[in-house]
């Protein structure tokens, strides 16, 4: 007998009808806690395997530890195999432009009454309400949910450079298939969950709302803010490294300047206290400046590690395969892919009684599993 511990979704069954990064990530937080994911692919295969550019990575990162079946739900006989294995399963996710489940008979209210402890979980653009039949694309949303104002400077827009709705719509439907779950343990019935972008947007900009009611005025965006801290950005040191160097408290104040070589700059009357230091806040970054832009970072950074100081190198995506923390936190994970080869995946940021959720199995070819979970239901397997 394995002594193996179980996962916690070990036993939930989920069929995933979804492409692109919102439903298939949230197909992957089950699968990597322990469901048996199926991802139903058309023929020729999900065409987000074969995204070009800033997309290349969207199949490989959101897809892992699931099982992959074709099935062309656009016919009669694939649409009959789709709704007996929808029935066989626990959770079913679907991620499709709005009213394509109604037309083909795969929304909610068909396959709930037939299947009434099915949780059916809808990855949309919108919420049920006037915008609900709009398309809607991770950067439509940051446009009109507060983001991308926020991010970018006046009257220039500037939306997050990655997909932050659309991974977090899909962990928010995640976490409702695990309320869903728990829920149906109580009442033994399923139900619908939905998860959308633009509410999920509109969460990430609650604490600007919030700004407003509390002071009314309107928030500026990020790059004009008022900062609560007078030490609170990127510096450019020497041979033009950069550093984001954050000083929060009178204490890290002082401390900093001491660690720069400029303590006498701390005794300042107008440096006096986090106040006073914001009101000449500019002057303040000019001057501490002109003494780090002398500093190489690697002699700089252990002496800000070593005085509690927070600090933070400007790192780029690619550089993120040899970061030390990620490697021996066990952050990163090898991952056989659908082509044979190896590459490494970053896991879910969670560590569950000492162990990460990691990588169980290969990226699944196309439709690998297709005969597998098929015979399951008596039919004949459709080929990929």
């Amino acid at each position: 007998m394995s002594t193996e511990k179980r996962l916690p979704l070990d036993g939930v069954r989920v069929v995933e009808f979804t492409h692109m990064v919102m439903g298939p990530t949230c197909g992957m937080i089950l699968a990597d806690l322990g469901a048996e994911v199926i991802k139903i692919e058309p023929p020729g295969g999900d065409k987000t395997r074969n995204l070009p550019g800033l997309g290349i990575g969207f199949f490989r990162s959101f897809n892992r530890n699931k099982k992959s079946v074709v099935l062309d739900i656009n016919t009669a006989e694939g649409r009959a195999a789709a709704i007996e294995l929808i029935g066989q399963s626990d959770v079913m996710l679907e991620n499709f432009r709005p009213g394509l489940m109604n037309k083909l008979g795969l929304d909610y209210a068909a396959l709930s009454q037939r299947y009434p402890r099915l949780i059916y979980v809808s990855h949309k653009g919108f919420l049920p309400g006037p915008y609900e039949n709009r398309l809607a694309l991770d950067e439509v949303v940051q446009m009109m949910g507060g983001l991308s104002y926020m991010t970018g400077p006046e009257g220039r827009p500037l939306r997050a450079g990655t997909s932050v709705n659309d991974i977090m719509g899909g962990m928010f439907g995640a976490i409702g298939v695990l309320a869903a779950l728990r829920e149906r343990d109580a009442t033994g019935r399923g139900q619908e969950v939905q998860s959308a972008l633009f509410e999920n947007c509109v969460f990430l900009s609650a604490q600007h709302m919030q700004q407003y009611a509390m002071t009314h005025e309107a928030p500026p965006p990020m790059p004009s803010r008022v900062s609560a801290w007078s030490v609170y950005d990127v510096f450019t040191l020497a041979e033009g490294e950069q550093l984001f160097i954050g000083a929060v408290s009178d204490k890290q104040f002082v401390t900093l300047c001491e660690v720069i070589g400029y303590p006498n700059l701390a005794d300042e009357p107008q440096y006096a206290t986090n106040a006073l230091r914001v009101a000449v806040r500019p002057e303040l970054l000019a001057r501490l400046g002109e003494v780090l832009k002398t500093v190489h970072a690697n002699e700089l950074t252990p002496r800000l590690e070593a005085a509690g100081i927070p600090y933070a190198p400007i790192v780029r995506p690619d550089q993120l395969f040899d970061d030390p923390h990620l490697r021996e936190s066990g952050g990163l994970a090898p991952m056989q892919t659908d082509d044979g080869e190896t590459t490494e995946v970053v896991l879910l940021p969670l560590l569950m009684d000492g162990r990460r959720p990691g990588v169980r199995q290969p990226l699944a070819k196309v439709g690998e599993h297709t005969e597998e979970v098929l015979a399951r239901l008596g039919g004949i397997a459709e080929k990929p």
